[in-house]
């Protein structure tokens, strides 16, 4: 996958310092096959932990790790989370309104292009449109953990709301759908 890449940026929030990372950014396309999300962080990868790859697999409680995360939301109250760590591990969400689970599940499994640095770490996935919701009007909240190696967690995304970190809130929602472009993918020859 080859996103048309509409980049940006993802903000520290102020209250989860990490010296070892010095920008996250995504490059974002969408098509009829889904939305194409290229997460690459740069910085000091030696001194964050990385999860160590494994089988790709569903997995709960990702983001108490090293993970990155896309949030999609409907132009009403609905809105599915989606997680992947570098490892390889994989996890979707649906949620009916703020932090209330639905009974959704993801119809497919989900898979990640890792490439890894001395100073840059790459995660490219594609989001297949079985598992978007339909509602192409609404909006985006992209965002990651990071863990340090001594244990600490930093919290990044497009917009925070003030207070603690809260990836769910509205005001995260940052980036509308209508305005990520289309993306290609590349064909085999």
């Amino acid at each position: 996958m080859t996103p048309q890449n509409r980049a940006v940026s993802l903000v520290r929030h102020p209250d989860t310092p990490c010296a070892a990372v010095r920008t996250i950014e995504v490059g974002v396309g969408r098509g009829a096959d889904g939305l194409a999300l290229h997460y690459t962080l740069t910085g000091t990868i030696a001194a964050l932990r990385i999860p160590s790859a494994v089988a790709p697999r569903r997995a709960d409680r990702l983001w108490e790790h090293t993970c990155f995360e896309a949030f999609v939301r409907t132009a009403d109250t609905d809105y599915r989370e989606f997680n992947v760590s570098p490892s390889g591990e994989w996890a979707a969400y649906g949620f009916d309104r703020y932090r209330e689970r639905s009974g959704w599940m993801c119809p497919v499994d989900l898979r990640a292009d890792v490439e890894r640095a001395d100073d840059r770490l790459e995660l490219a996935v594609l989001l297949p449109a079985a598992a978007l919701p339909a509602d192409a009007r609404g909006a985006l909240a992209l965002s990651a953990v990071i863990e340090s190696a001594d244990g600490s967690i930093s919290y990044w995304a497009l917009r925070h709301p003030a207070g603690r970190p809260d990836f769910h809130h509205l005001d995260g929602f940052a980036l509308l759908l209508d305005a990520v472009p289309a993306h290609r993918t590349e064909s085999a020859s």
